[in-house]
């Protein structure tokens, strides 16, 4: 053990003296995080629903350019072959250089965790020892990746052009840089089959607060570990120890095998229905002109007896205001409030109030004012106006509450007059987002 440790000491301070290594370790991660940063301000808190892709693309990119950049290169300067002389198996130097590429990525990503929170003020990861199993399993993966990247290149250039090849789809259709809710259904049917997908599944299971940690990202983990095994056995089957060392063409069939664990993990996640893959009737098919032709015809005035919104809750009475302000806290951990089905989730919310309206509470208008407040800040305006028009254009679907307890709204009132308000309450946010 103490010549590997030894090799990984080496390889971080080697790392650290290449000017190549540190950009693409940690100028490109700050690059990314600035561009996400000025793309998704808006929401709230910032970046809370894109640090799963951020930290996905600093994986992906130590992976296909880092490490296999690192590996070629002291293929062709002979220092691999060297290492041959040594009295260490193969298998411990090439740990001891996967570990070195994991060390250096999870530094980049406590980084990016840093100016995050001080440039966006974005929080930490909700379940942190979920997400380091989950960061592990995202690594396994795509290092075994770029092990296999390390044997095909040739040369560093050729490096470059495979780590593109992965790369790119990754980024563009895989779920990774394009969030996954926007891709047409065929790109998300094709994401199922990229290891992508399933990294930044895993990773938000455990860094959402409403995320489920391990226990709702097992089917990703699995899937990662399964693609990352494969990979690794098939760069071992493929190792070279020196620049001049043709591939036997018997060593190129392991490429099939590594991506042939791709086309399992698709195939096992269709048929256990683990896609997900939205219909024509789904909220992410709402069209702009739907959206515009919603009417918003005889709605009730704000402040009507029939759902009446507050214009806030300054003005409030003092025991008013402790009520309502309560119930926002409340709002923060209510489990219906962060349904992981965004339709249902809005769903949960405008029912909640408008259970509030039917039974006339008192302050049943700054109720409002809070809950919808609360349910514009979940999402990004563009999605919550598709969300808002799937449920104005399908009243009859899902679930609407009849009481909330967990808010304070003990009685019960029926399902008819729950669904109808809902969708009252949905029109008249949607007419605010859409500035009609």
């Amino acid at each position: 053990m103490r010549p590997l440790l030894a090799h990984l000491i080496l390889t971080l301070r080697l790392n650290f003296r290449a000017h190549q290594a540190l950009v693409y370790g940690y100028l490109v991660p700050i690059f990314f995080l600035l561009a996400f940063g000025s793309v998704f301000h808006s929401s709230v808190p910032p970046l809370l629903h894109e640090m799963g892709q951020l930290v996905t693309i600093t994986i992906l990119g130590g992976a296909c350019f880092g490490m296999p950049t690192g590996m070629v290169s002291e293929r062709e300067r002979g220092i691999w072959r060297r290492y041959r002389l040594l009295p260490a198996a193969t298998a411990g130097l090439v740990v001891s250089a996967m570990v070195a590429r994991y060390l250096i990525v999870l530094l980049a990503v406590v980084m990016q965790f840093g100016l995050a929170w001080c440039l966006y003020r974005t929080p930490l990861p909700a379940h942190s020892f979920s997400f380091l199993v989950a960061f592990t399993a995202v690594c396994f993966a795509f290092l075994g990746m770029g092990l296999v990247i390390a044997m095909l290149a040739g040369a560093v250039p050729a490096v470059q052009a495979l780590g593109q090849a992965i790369f790119l789809p990754m980024i563009m259709i895989g779920g990774v840089g394009v969030p996954l809710r926007i891709l047409p259904p065929w790109a998300q049917i094709f994401a199922g089959f990229l290891p992508g997908r399933y990294a930044v599944e895993a990773l938000d299971a455990s860094y959402l607060p409403d995320g489920l940690g391990l226990a709702g990202s097992r089917f990703a983990i699995v899937a990662l570990i399964v693609i990352g095994a494969a990979a690794c056995l098939a760069g071992s089957r493929m190792f070279r120890w020196d620049s001049g060392q043709k591939l036997a063409p018997r060593a190129k069939a392991w490429i099939a095998f590594a991506l042939a664990a791709w086309a399992v993990v698709g195939l096992v996640a269709i048929r256990t229905g683990h896609l997900n893959v939205p219909t024509a009737n789904n909220w992410q098919a709402v069209t702009l002109a739907q959206i515009n032709a919603i009417p918003f015809s005889d709605l009730p005035r704000d402040d009507s007896v029939v759902t009446p919104i507050a214009p806030g809750i300054d003005n409030l009475s003092p025991p008013s205001k402790t009520r309502v302000m309560d119930i926002r806290a409340r709002l923060a951990t209510w489990p219906l409030a962060r349904d992981p089905d965004p339709v249902q989730r809005v769903r949960n919310l405008l029912s909640a109030a408008s259970v509030f309206d039917i039974l006339e509470d008192p302050d049943e208008g700054p109720i409002a004012y809070v809950i919808l407040d609360d349910t514009r800040r979940q999402y990004p305006p563009a999605d919550l106006e598709r969300i808002l028009t799937y449920i104005i254009l399908h009243p009859g679907e899902g679930a609407v509450l009849t009481k909330v307890p967990a808010l304070g709204g003990h009685d019960e009132v029926t399902e008819a007059a729950s669904r109808e308000r809902t969708v009252i309450y949905s029109e008249k946010l949607l007419k605010r987002l859409i500035g009609k």
